[in-house]
């Protein structure tokens, strides 16, 4: 039996989080979900949370979602991560591929087939 998924949330905006959260209940995806709207907090949370995925926006104040995988990846951590955003640039694109623990770029706003396909691509990759 498959352990259920423990789900991070990084977006600053609130609604997106609220939606995505809804979303991955909805489908199954999972039902442990943790949601930040500051990827500060986020980052200083991820060793404590151990997510399983980390659903990251790109488009943040502060720190955005690059700067964020940088750290992640300076801390040695591994965590499966899908990128969320609304840009549809092909260089963010490329870019993500740059980046090991990237499984998917998914464009805004997310629904429930993207999710649906997200967990079928993880199923087979595992």
């Amino acid at each position: 039996m498959n352990k259920p998924l423990k789900v991070m949330l990084v977006d600053d905006q609130k609604m997106a989080n609220f939606i995505n959260k809804k979303l991955i209940e909805v489908t199954d995806f999972a039902h442990n979900i943790v949601d930040y709207t500051l990827p500060e907090a986020a980052l200083l949370d991820v060793e404590a949370q151990k997510p399983d995925i980390i659903f990251l926006d790109l488009n943040m104040p502060i720190i955005d979602g690059w700067t964020f995988l940088d750290n992640l990846q300076e801390n040695k951590n591994s965590t499966q991560v899908v990128i969320v955003t609304s840009s549809t640039s092909s260089i963010d694109k490329e870019k993500a591929q740059n980046y090991t623990q990237v499984v998917d770029f998914l464009i805004k706003p997310l629904n429930r087939n993207t999710i649906l396909s997200l967990k079928n691509k993880l199923k087979t990759a595992s």
